[in-house]
């Protein structure tokens, strides 16, 4: 593996943490909703990652890192509360919640915070370890 290829790896493990962190907020904006634009409660979504291996890419045989390969809703049903004179309780006078944990999404959050940071510093570790190896050949 060439040393500019840490670059490629750690660049799109933190793009894909990146994602991942705007999944979280929008998770967490929606966490306490009762009903979206189709009249349901909002469903929390996750991120998947996916691996790409070196040589596995055509184009350029020398990429390697990580994707998001889908971003999915969470299917299990979501919070109700027993709330008859809210304006979206159904005939039985409960409301439904997303399903959104906030707990497990501030988890979340900060794992996929420290895990951008760790792949900045790579890439910080990367740049100071060329420029030294340029220094020493001058």
């Amino acid at each position: 593996m060439s040393m500019m290829n840490i670059f490629n790896v750690s660049g799109s493990a933190a793009s894909a943490q990146s994602q991942r962190l705007n999944v979280v907020a929008s998770n967490l904006a929606n966490a306490d909703t009762v009903a979206g634009p189709d009249g349901q409660a909002y469903k929390a979504r996750q991120v998947t990652f996916q691996t790409e291996l070196m040589g596995a890419n055509r184009n350029d045989p020398t990429a390697a890192g990580v994707r998001v390969s889908t971003i999915s809703e969470d299917q299990t049903a979501g919070r109700r509360v027993h709330d008859p004179k809210h304006p979206s309780a159904d005939a039985d006078g409960y409301v439904t919640y997303s399903n959104v944990n906030a707990v497990e999404e501030m988890v979340n959050m900060i794992s996929a915070s420290r895990s951008y940071q760790s792949n900045i510093e790579v890439m910080n570790t990367a740049k100071s370890l060329l420029l030294k190896t340029l220094q020493l050949g001058s």
